[in-house]
Order: C-alpha cells, then sequence, then structure tokens
C-alpha cells in the first residue's frame, strides 16, 4: 500500500534521519516510537506529503486512501460535530438514491457515543466543546471513513479511559491498516503486530508488539555488544602484527596486507551500541523523615452542590506507603487527592497532617503547578528561599536533567508541549522535595523513556506516594496497596495491583483501573448449629448453561447502565466546578436537580447490578 525509498531529512545542519526505507501493507497495524524529538512527526508529514524528503521516494498504492488524526487539531468553525464526524466521507448525491449512503448518520452517532458523546451532542457546534472534545470528533470522523491506513499520532492524549478502550476495542476490529504513535503501552501491545522505532536517525522494524519489541531490542543489543567485542578483538591482533614486524622488510609484504585487513574490517565494523540519547535523569532529593501518621481525614464532608461525593469519610496514611487511587471516572479520586493536597476547602471534618510532613501536589492540570506568565527557568527560580537557597547554577542543572538546555530554559510556559510542562512539573518538586507526594495522572504526555525515569526516581524515593494512574505498567512498577473509591466509599486492598485483580475478581487489567464493583464482603461467621437439625429442603434446580448465559447478558447491561450514569455524572460535577456555571443562576439550579437525579438513578441502578452479581456468582457454583 506504500512504500519508502531511501529517505533522508534534515533541517539546517541537523539530520533528523537517513535512509529510511519501509514497506507497509494493507494489513500491518505499526507502533511508531522513538524519544521526543526524534522524527516521528516530521515522517507522518512526508508521507502526507505536507513536506518533501531532501532524497528518497514515498510512493502510495493506487487508490489507497488515509486518515491522517494529528496531536492538535485546528479551532472549530460553524460545523457541528455531527457534521465534523461524517465530513471524511465524500458524498456526492445524484438523481440515483441508491448512491445516498443511508447509513453514514446512525454510524457517526453510534462511534461518537463510543468515544464519549452524550445524546443529543451531536446536534451542538463544535466550537462550543473544548479541544479535546474536537479532537474526539476528529477521530470519529476517520473511523466514519474507513480508510485503507489510518496515521495516528498520539490519539489518546484526550481520551478518557472507558473512551479509550472502546477505542482500543473497535482498532482490534478495523478493516485496513495503522500506523500509530504511542507513549501508550497497553494500547501498542493491545493493537500492534508490528514496532517502528526511530533512533539516531534511524528506522528499525521489530515484529510483534511493544513487550515483544523490549525483548527483540535487548537480544539486538546484547548480538551488536558481542560482534564489536569480537571485531574489536580481531583488529588489535592484527595491529599487534602490524607494529611488530612492519619495519622488518622481510616481513614489509605481510605487515601491508595486514594494514588493509585492518581498514576492511574498521569500514565494515559493527559500532559500538549506545545508550538512549535525551532521557531524563534524576533522582528525588530523599525528603525529611515524618512521624508514622502522615495524614489523616476524619469525618470528611465533601460536595459539588447537591451533589454528596463524600459523607463521613475516613482516611489515614502512613510514613511510606506507596497507594494507588482506583475506581469509576467521577467516583471522587481526583476529588479525594486535593482534599489530602488541600487545594480544595471540604464542609465537614478535619484534614491532620503528621510530624514534620511537607506535602507537594502534582495536579492532572500541569498549569495548575506553573506559573502561565513565566518562563521555564522563572518557574524554577521563584521556588527560591532563604532556606534553600537556590542558585542560577543549581536550577539550571535540574532543569537539564529534565532535559531543557540551553536557550530551553528561556521558553515561555504557553509555548511549551504536553510533555514539557510535565517534565518542568517534575523539575518543580526537587527544588523543594515533599514527604508526602500526591499526584495525579503524572504519566500523561511523557514518553516511554521518561516514564521510565520516573519509575526508577519513584522506586528510590524514601517519603509517602498517593497516586491516581491509568498506565499499568506504572502501577504495578510502584503501588504497594490499591485503594478503590466508588460511591463515597474506600475499599483498601492491602497487597499491589496484582493482588487487587486477584481478590476483585477481575480479568482484564486496564478495566478494573475504572470498574465499579464493590469489595467481596467477608464471610459470616458460621450460625450455631440448632439442638436439632430441620428437614433438608429439597434441592434447587441447577440452572442450565443458556440461563447463565442469558443471565450474564443482563448484568453487563446493568454495568453498562451504571457506567453510563456515572459518566454522566463525572460531566455534570465538572460543569459545577466550572465558575462559570455559577454566574448564570437558572443553569446552576438546572445541573443541580440534573445531578440529584442522576445521583438518585445511580444508587438504584448499582443496587440492582450488585444484586444480579451476586445471583450470577450463586448461578456459576
Amino acid at each position: 500500500m506504500l512504500t519508502i525509498a531511501d529517505v533522508s531529512k534534515s533541517y539546517g545542519t541537523r539530520e533528523l534521519f537517513s535512509d529510511v526505507s519501509l514497506f507497509i501493507a494493507r494489513t500491518d497495524r505499526l507502533g511508531l516510537i522513538g524519544p521526543n524529538g526524534a522524527g516521528k512527526s516530521t515522517l507522518f508529514g512526508l508521507i502526507l506529503g505536507e513536506e518533501k524528503p531532501d532524497t528518497g521516494t514515498i510512493e502510495w498504492e493506487r487508490g489507497a486512501d488515509f486518515g491522517y488524526l494529528p496531536q492538535e487539531s485546528a479551532p472549530a468553525g460553524d460545523e457541528t460535530i455531527l457534521h465534523i464526524a461524517t465530513s471524511g466521507k465524500k458524498l456526492e448525491p445524484t438523481d440515483d438514491d441508491y448512491d445516498i449512503d443511508y447509513t453514514l448518520e446512525p454510524r457517526a452517532k453510534k462511534i461518537l457515543a463510543g468515544l464519549g458523546f452524550k445524546e443529543g451532542d451531536a446536534d451542538k457546534l463544535a466550537k462550543t466543546f473544548s479541544g479535546g472534545w474536537v479532537m474526539r470528533a476528529h477521530l470519529a470522523r476517520l473511523l466514519v471513513a474507513e480508510p485503507a491506513l489510518l496515521l495516528l499520532d498520539e490519539p489518546t492524549n484526550h481520551l478518557d479511559l472507558e473512551a479509550l478502550l472502546w477505542f482500543q476495542d473497535y482498532l482490534t476490529r478495523y478493516p485496513g491498516g495503522l500506523v500509530v504513535i504511542s507513549h501508550d503501552r497497553a494500547f501498542l501491545n493491545a493493537l500492534c503486530t508490528g514496532m517502528l522505532e526511530l533512533r539516531a536517525g534511524t528506522l528499525h522494524y521489530y515484529h510483534g508488539n511493544y513487550d515483544n519489541f523490549l525483548t527483540e531490542k535487548e537480544a539486538r543489543k546484547e548480538q551488536q555488544a558481542a560482534a564489536f567485542k569480537n571485531q574489536q578483538r580481531e583488529i588489535a591482533h592484527l595491529q599487534v602484527f602490524v607494529d611488530r614486524f612492519g619495519a622488518k622488510a622481510s616481513m614489509a609484504s605481510r605487515a601491508k596486507s595486514k594494514e588493509k585487513q585492518i581498514e576492511r574490517l574498521k569500514e565494515a565494523a559493527v559500532e559500538e551500541p549506545t545508550e538512549e540519547l535525551r532521557k531524563m535523569n534524576f533522582k528525588f532529593p530523599q525528603p525529611p523523615r515524618s512521624g508514622l501518621k502522615v495524614i489523616t481525614l476524619e469525618h470528611i464532608q465533601q460536595a459539588y452542590g447537591t451533589h454528596v461525593v463524600y459523607k463521613d469519610l475516613n482516611f489515614q496514611a502512613q510514613r511510606g506507603e506507596r497507594i494507588v487511587l482506583v475506581g469509576p471516572n467521577g467516583a471522587g479520586k481526583s476529588t479525594l487527592l486535593k482534599i489530602l493536597a488541600d487545594v480544595i476547602p471540604t464542609q465537614g471534618g478535619t484534614r491532620e497532617l503528621g510530624t514534620n510532613v511537607v506535602p507537594g501536589y502534582f495536579a492532572q492540570n500541569r498549569l495548575d503547578n506553573l506559573d502561565p506568565d513565566l518562563t521555564v527557568f522563572e518557574n524554577v527560580m521563584s521556588l527560591r528561599t532563604n532556606e534553600n537557597q537556590l542558585t542560577e547554577q543549581q536550577a539550571r542543572a535540574i532543569l537539564g536533567a529534565f532535559l531543557f538546555r540551553k536557550d530551553d530554559v528561556h521558553k515561555p510556559i504557553g509555548v511549551l508541549s504536553g510533555g514539557e510542562k510535565s517534565r518542568l512539573a517534575l523539575a518543580r518538586l526537587l527544588v523543594k522535595p515533599p514527604n508526602l507526594l500526591l499526584m495525579d495522572e503524572p504519566t500523561t504526555h511523557l514518553d516511554i523513556q521518561s516514564i521510565d525515569s520516573l519509575v526508577g526516581a519513584l522506586k528510590n524515593y524514601e517519603g509517602t506516594l498517593i497516586f491516581i494512574s491509568h498506565d499499568v505498567h506504572f502501577i504495578r512498577a510502584l503501588a504497594q496497596t490499591v485503594l478503590h473509591v466508588h460511591s463515597g466509599r474506600l475499599t483498601p486492598y492491602a497487597g499491589n495491583y496484582d493482588y487487587y485483580l486477584e481478590k476483585s475478581k477481575s480479568t482484564d487489567a486496564r478495566f478494573a483501573l475504572t470498574a465499579g464493583f464493590t469489595d467481596a464482603r467477608p464471610k459470616q461467621a458460621a450460625a450455631a448449629p440448632a439442638a436439632k437439625a430441620a428437614p433438608a429442603a429439597p434441592a434447587a434446580k441447577k440452572p442450565t448453561p443458556n440461563e447463565i448465559r442469558k443471565f450474564r447478558e443482563e448484568v453487563g447491561q446493568l454495568e453498562k447502565k451504571v457506567a453510563e450514569l456515572e459518566a454522566k455524572q463525572a460531566e455534570i460535577t465538572a460543569s459545577l466546578e466550572d465558575p462559570a456555571s455559577y454566574a448564570d443562576k437558572g443553569k446552576f439550579h438546572h445541573l443541580n436537580r440534573e445531578l440529584s437525579t442522576v445521583v438518585d438513578q445511580i444508587a438504584t441502578a448499582t443496587t440492582a447490578w450488585e444484586a444480579a452479581v451476586t445471583k450470577l456468582t450463586e448461578m456459576e457454583k
């Protein structure tokens, strides 16, 4: 479908890549990875024809079409969400009604719903939605059009986990080819049959998904190191002969032959394996030791309008704990983290820090941690105090560890990418290291190398860590306790993420992050035996496999209903958190009434679902 032959591209004196060759078939599902700045998006631009290669050719098979999703879309105009979603299909109705695709609009609405749009959104103007939601509409446009090849640049950045899982499942059944730039390991593992790594100006191809790539890359590195060592040993051996006999007339011709052999070996020599370039390299300075009890919440009351998030909430974290918060969207995970960080007021209860506790909050919206009116360097220097006596040299050293070098430190915050904002927010934590670290989605916008660097730094961190993440790899590497948040309740699992999966009987590691199940209740103590055993009741009729299957489908429908209501609750809650909602009293009261109704519906639906799950468990025994 697409042939790339000997393509090179440079900007000034900087060569991005050279002699890149690649063949993409209609059934290929390829992940394109590499460090930030390696040229991944530029390679997409060349494929799309938006840029011209310095050398080489790019040829499409005749009749092949493609769809492209950039990292950011242009501002929306006066078109509706549905218009964007259907604009990828070039339909020109004629007098023949058979040329009209009557399935187009229903398919578009179904895909929009899968990506998180609610009923009625399709007919609204796109410019009334945030940029992230407009990107979802453009993603729907590609899926509706079904081009032969999808080119996706970080498509999951604007998706919550529910929409991401739907999108991932949809792509597994997509009839065309796929090339995707992504830093999401689980996404790449689920979809890819091949990996393309753009590194040091060269494109490397690996079979299989991301995990296969890691294994094969390490094997190649070991083979390359062994070959390099053997060649250097042979060159050194030949050089000894040349040095020893080169000056002797009787051996001159043989020495000259050995010199030519050395030159041939050097020309064809295998390069020595090098470490990855431009990788974050930092450690959290060990913070002051806190008391055993780090933070305590007692009888916390928290609500947005009439929507009660927590009622009589109690929680305590002890020194050195590593806790991950999981649960459905809108259940209150971020709210709990903000309460712990003391960035939002509560309606009741107490929050008490332990002895010598210094909290640090890493917000999901990175701008909450940054001053948009300052440069990168000024954002770090603004943390200077009489106590830390931060110097300009120290600030530059910290920023250098997070890949801000030379003139990068003078960039204004407004021009930073999502990854750069995340790295800067992390850098600020090093100036005044907290011993209670509260992190909300810390891996968002970070590339895979940076995520690995963050994992390494946090493994050596001696303080207390409480975090939210949708990255299963990140969670498995760090969490020692899982706290499930649902319906205002906290259910602790005193073990790592795999322990949580086992105890909650979850079969999908990603779905379990937002599952709305409740904890399996401990078995009740057996009742004391009666003085005289009652006559045995007739055995209940065992349900047939068909009856179990039908009831399992009913349970699935109930669970889907709960998930839809919780998504609606989260959306209304987000609107109530927006100060603009309070300016319009009518809108505010309407949202409150709608939220109250949804909360009641969630309670009813959850009760029905839990009862059905209990009955299904009994049927399957």
